[in-house]
């Protein structure tokens, strides 16, 4: 057996399932035990890397226009998405939602996992986003999200003004393209198996016990479930 299980996942902070995943792979970790030697590596995702926000964007509105649906339909969908949240132990409060793009976010993620800070910080994004109504591409809220992990504010201003690991955010994209990542969350499993979508928790802690009864790693990725969990991609939230 190795000594670390390592679970990618590849999410995006404007996506809702990637924080319900978060905790429901957590809630599996509890439950399977082994806590000391699992590492989680955080990979960036952008649903909609090219996203200008403006004042009047609301959640309903963009969703409706995004996905050329009418706002009865985007009020559902955000409806069903805060009693998945709400199961998991999570609030989320998308009437008060700042849309925002989160590249710059991805970027002080890369710095919070050069300093293994990058669980805390993720944390810290959605709740942020999710259910505190933050902006999360302001750089004084995510100053101060980077000082409340731990990180020094004076790096963490220096990487927010510069492009400071704008070359990690494209490498983890570039390799969800070439994985054939069609939605997040999306779960690597020792390189060997994988997950798409906020599975259940049952589903977590089978293939966590499936790795470690296995043991050596294999470089061949396999998919272990045929149909799309609740996730989001270009199409929408699922």
């Amino acid at each position: 057996m190795k000594n670390t299980l390592k679970i990618q996942i590849w999410s995006d902070i404007m996506c809702p399932y990637c924080y319900i995943g978060k905790r429901r792979i957590e809630n599996a970790i509890a439950e399977f035990g082994h806590q000391d030697v699992i590492e989680i590596e955080w990979k960036s995702f952008q649903l909609d890397a090219n996203f200008i926000a403006s004042a009047e964007d609301n959640i309903y509105d963009h969703l409706a226009e995004k996905y050329r649906k009418d706002k009865d339909w985007a009020i559902e969908m955000v409806a069903n998405m805060t009693q998945n949240a709400k199961n998991s132990g999570l609030e989320f409060n998308f009437d008060k939602a700042i849309l925002a793009n989160s590249y710059h976010a991805h970027r002080l993620l890369h710095l919070a996992k050069k300093h293994h800070l990058a669980n805390e910080l993720k944390e810290l994004l959605f709740k942020a986003y999710m259910t505190d109504g933050k902006n999360i591409d302001d750089k004084n809220t995510l100053i101060a999200l980077g000082q409340e992990v731990g990180m020094d504010k004076e790096l963490v201003a220096g990487v927010l003004n510069s492009d400071a690991y704008a070359n990690e955010v494209q490498k983890d994209i570039s390799m969800a393209q070439q994985i054939g990542i069609q939605g997040v969350p999306f779960f690597v499993f020792d390189n060997k198996y994988a997950i798409s979508g906020a599975q259940h928790v049952e589903t977590f802690v089978k293939t966590l016990e499936k790795v470690w009864e296995e043991g050596d790693f294999s470089p061949q990725l396999t998919l272990l479930n045929n149909e799309e969990g609740d996730s989001c991609g270009i199409e929408g939230c699922d």
